[in-house]
């Protein structure tokens, strides 16, 4: 019988925790509003679902071969969340237009060097899905877009609350980037102490 409770909690928060997806859709909502965060979030969805496909398909592989894929995975998404991380913090005082991070293209790219979805694929995958469904590839499709869609919700919720506090991050735009540049810095940082 397959554990739906234990599922969702590992899914849920593993997706509402801060990560690059959340972070940079707060930062978009904040700058942008929630519909201008829009097309950075629907490439996320379309990057999210693909990646959850692919990682999903090569499960079995993966999981032989982790020793060997986890570090070279682990040393590119921490590159790139640094990367975002100076980005943030060396932003402006104020909250201005930027569209270089925030388009459908961006929120897809991001997918395929986002190691914190491989691990959470991986990990739904390995502890819930395939002990019951290995092999059966409408399921292993279904949890695949189901596990992409609780990612999906919970971005659409961090660009909400990057709307709602909009007033309060252009008062204080140079905190807030300090701030959201800190916390992926700690995403990048506790990819390795897992």
């Amino acid at each position: 019988m397959f554990n739906w409770a234990s599922f969702f909690t590992y899914a849920i928060v593993t997706a509402v925790t801060p990560g690059p997806n959340n972070i940079m859709s707060m930062s978009n909502g904040s700058r942008r509003g929630f519909r201008g965060a829009l097309p950075f979030n629907f490439g996320i969805l379309a990057g999210f679902g693909a990646v959850m496909v692919l990682c999903t398909a090569f499960c079995s592989l993966l999981s032989v071969r982790i020793p060997r894929v986890k570090a070279p995975m682990l040393a590119a998404g921490a590159c790139y969340m640094l990367y975002l991380a100076w980005e943030t913090f060396r932003g402006s005082d104020t909250i201005e237009e930027d569209h270089s991070r925030d388009g459908f293209l961006s929120g897809l790219l991001l997918q395929f060097v986002n190691p914190k979805i491989y691990i959470y694929c991986v990990m739904s995958m390995e502890a819930y899905i395939l002990p019951l469904y290995s092999g059966q590839v409408l399921p292993l499709l279904g949890f695949a877009f189901l596990l992409a869609f609780i990612g999906f919700v919970f971005t659409l919720l961090w660009s909400a609350f990057g709307t709602v506090f909009k007033r309060l991050f252009s008062k204080h735009a140079k905190f807030v980037n300090t701030v959201m540049a800190l916390l992926l810095v700690c995403c990048a940082v506790s990819l390795f102490l897992a």
